[in-house]
């Protein structure tokens, strides 16, 4: 398995291996868990070659969120990662990714505001820029992305659109823990109690979807699931039932539409969402 800093080094060992068919690319900040080597696994379905990033993005932190905090378990990814079968792992280091100087950023309007890009203001540039740039380092055929990140994969699927990447993205099932909890690297932060109410936040999630598709109102199945989350102990950011495409709210439970929500507990906040048709596609 090459691993290497190097843009250069990279390209050059790609260009030898892209005769044998497509390359595959999954970016991630490290930190792997069985849902990362998930997203690699669907990446070996459809192609030749993977190529898996690690980098942990300065750019999608604001001043008040844990960059320097956020986990770096290099050596124990890497180990993960020769297990399966990965050929290439790119890991920049981000005073070369992004030189003195550096001033382009890539905003992708719309599908970045609501949701997560109302909480987190600015996520959505530094996560399209350094997509962008890892695209044109990796020049990928395929990419696989997680559907527990709903709004990222909703802002890289336009954003491939709109810049023409000749790039097939894939979204992938949310891998979840036997409790249901979507695997995250931040659910390392949860104390062993916190993880035990964090149990909660699907299964209020998967019931409030269920009373949807059983004919409840949209706008009162919200209402009730977000009293329930917080009398679980949750404070809530949001949650509420959008169109995953355009990430905009929708009043009834048309085609594809996902149930999203954000949650905090202690000091941790807390990604999921359920699809409302299809209830096993969990």
């Amino acid at each position: 398995m090459l691993v290497t800093t190097s843009i250069a080094e990279l390209r050059s060992a790609l260009s030898s291996r892209r005769a044998l068919g497509p390359v595959g690319f999954v970016p991630t900040m490290g930190a792997l868990h069985e849902g990362h080597l998930s997203l690699v696994r669907r990446a070996r379905e459809e192609a030749a070659t993977v190529v898996v990033s690690i980098f942990v993005n300065p750019l999608q932190f604001s001043p008040s969120e844990d960059f320097t905090k956020y986990p770096r378990t290099l050596e124990a990814d890497l180990d993960r990662l020769r297990h399966e079968g990965v050929d290439a792992v790119f890991r920049p280091d981000a005073a070369e990714f992004y030189p003195p100087g550096f001033a382009t950023a890539v905003t992708v309007s719309g599908v970045s505001e609501g949701e997560e890009g109302a909480a987190r203001p600015g996520h959505f540039t530094g996560v399209a820029t350094v997509v962008a740039k890892l695209f044109h380092v990796v020049l990928p055929d395929v990419a696989v992305f997680g559907r527990k990140d709903l709004q990222q994969a909703a802002v890289v699927r336009k954003m491939i659109e709109d810049l023409d990447f000749p790039i097939r993205l894939i979204v992938a099932p949310i891998s979840r823990e036997d409790d249901g909890l979507a695997r995250s690297s931040r659910n390392a932060y949860l104390s062993p109690e916190e993880r035990r109410r964090a149990a909660a936040f699907p299964r209020v999630l998967f019931s409030t979807a269920e009373r949807i598709a059983s004919g409840e109102p949209v706008a009162a199945a919200e209402a009730k699931g977000r009293r329930e989350l917080e009398e679980a102990g949750f404070s809530v950011d949001y949650a509420e039932v959008v169109d995953p495409s355009t990430m905009r709210r929708v009043a009834g439970p048309v085609a594809g539409a996902a149930l999203a929500a954000a949650v905090r507990l202690g000091k941790i906040r807390l990604l999921d969402n359920v699809l409302l048709e299809g209830q096993g596609q969990r």
